[in-house]
């Protein structure tokens, strides 16, 4: 019988979130007794193979490829988990959600503190995803079954979530899991 398959990704994030899931320790080796991943940097498969019986997105949708990514984990998983902060809000790069695009782009390439760029030129190759206007959640985009809050979540959470999960059980997470002080 063939184990169920997990695939993860990082959009507009930090990686954290993925930190916290290898934080999950020796607890790493039953979850590959459970599971086989996907797509995922834990393997560094680049595209879904297959099915998915769930897909733990990490980061929020800044551009094109961001979107695009997030629609093919909805199509291919089962369930889909946004964990992190910045996968259920924005987080940190959601910041820029105050400042016009152009003004952004202006301050990192032409205007910034840093920035030596003395021919004046924004990057424009067609091989870097357009910008959206702004940074959305992933429920912004896309329908997501479970939202696993933090920055990041803890390892405990993650566990607790996947193996409920797996387990054919409802996810739910006691308050010392979902608590930050």
């Amino acid at each position: 019988m063939s184990k169920p398959r997990v695939a993860t990704t990082s959009l507009a994030g930090c990686f954290g979130c993925h930190m916290s899931l290898l934080d999950i320790d020796e607890r790493i080796l039953q979850l590959i007794e459970l599971v086989d991943f996907d797509r995922s940097p834990v393997d560094d498969i680049k595209h879904i193979s297959q099915r998915c019986a769930v897909g733990l997105i990490e980061g929020g949708c800044c551009n094109e490829e961001n979107v695009h990514v997030l629609h093919e984990f909805r199509k291919n998983c089962d369930v889909l988990i946004s964990f992190g902060d910045c996968a259920t809000m924005g987080g940190i790069p959601a910041m820029r959600n105050n400042i016009p695009l152009e003004e952004c782009i202006n301050e990192a390439y032409l205007d910034g503190p840093t920035v030596y760029n003395p021919a004046g030129i924004v990057p424009q190759d067609p091989e870097i995803p357009l910008l959206l206007d702004k940074v959305y959640p992933c429920h912004e985009v896309v329908k997501i079954d479970y939202f696993l809050p933090g920055c990041p979540p803890s390892a405990d959470t993650l566990w607790a979530a996947l193996t409920a999960l797996l387990g054919g059980k409802p996810v739910e997470l006691p308050y010392e899991l979902l608590k930050y002080d």
